[in-house]
């Protein structure tokens, strides 16, 4: 057969390469009333990520006399936020499944980064809003997270309530999967609804993981398919932690 007449597979619907990143910006500082804030806009996918200070920590690091500080955060996509109205968490008066896996995905990628005894007694939360979604809102919360985290680090050094910089490595997350038996980094909506396979990385800034959370949708995926998506998320986490270096400077 003549190279001619071999199918090609088609390409991305936005015209991207197999590895390449869609658009990623920040624009810090848009919740005045925060310790740190900031829009990520990924691709078409936007989330407000948004640090505020609590001077208290859980009840149960004070009763297990665990010291230092603590991070978590909270996750919801507002109803207009997809094509169809998503109704409101309280509606339904209880937390989705994925509402909550989410958060304390987020929660765990970002207390990496901290070293909560230099932090202090104090709880940092960490609100992530999406306000627009396109795939990968769980990434995009996570990376932009920590870029609000590192702006809300920088005032309370600068307002003296921490004299030490409790930030250890920044952290970032990527989506990777197979679709149409190709190995695609960072997933829109109409290609993760497609995908055999679907995966999410998040690692720190001096490449090592923090979680890889990996399905096969229907399907299977062989070594040499885990060690590409590996390559190609690992690659891409390099770029988004510059762009996120950037961010926080500005």
């Amino acid at each position: 057969m003549s190279q001619e007449n071999i199918e090609q597979p088609p390409g991305r619907a936005d015209g991207r390469e197999p590895g390449q990143l869609r658009e990623i910006k920040f624009k810090n500082n848009v919740a005045p009333n925060a310790l740190g804030s900031t829009l990520i806009e990924w691709g078409n996918t936007r989330v407000i990520c948004a640090v505020t200070v609590e001077e208290s920590v859980p009840r149960w690091m004070k009763e297990q006399n665990v010291p230092g500080g603590w991070i978590t955060a909270e996750y919801s996509m507002l109803p207009y936020s997809t094509q169809q109205r998503k109704p409101r968490d309280i509606t339904k008066g209880k937390l989705e499944g994925r509402t909550q896996e989410i958060q304390r995905l987020i929660g765990r990628a970002l207390r990496s980064a901290v070293n909560l005894e230099k932090l202090g007694e104090r709880t940092l939360w960490v609100d992530c809003d999406v306000l627009q979604a396109d795939g990968g809102t769980r990434t995009a919360s996570i990376t932009g997270a920590c870029v609000a985290l590192m702006l809300a680090i920088k005032k309370l050094i600068a307002e003296g309530k921490l004299t030490e910089d409790p930030l250890l490595n920044p952290v970032a997350a990527v989506s990777v999967g197979i679709v149409g038996g190709k190995v695609l980094l960072d997933l829109s909506y109409t290609e993760d609804v497609a995908a055999e396979v679907d995966m999410n990385l998040v690692m720190n800034s001096v490449g090592e993981f923090i979680e890889i959370q990996g399905t096969g949708e229907e399907s299977t995926f062989t070594d040499e398919q885990l060690a590409e998506m590996l390559r190609f998320g690992k690659e891409g986490i390099k770029q988004i932690i510059a762009i996120q270096q950037k961010a926080k400077d500005e």
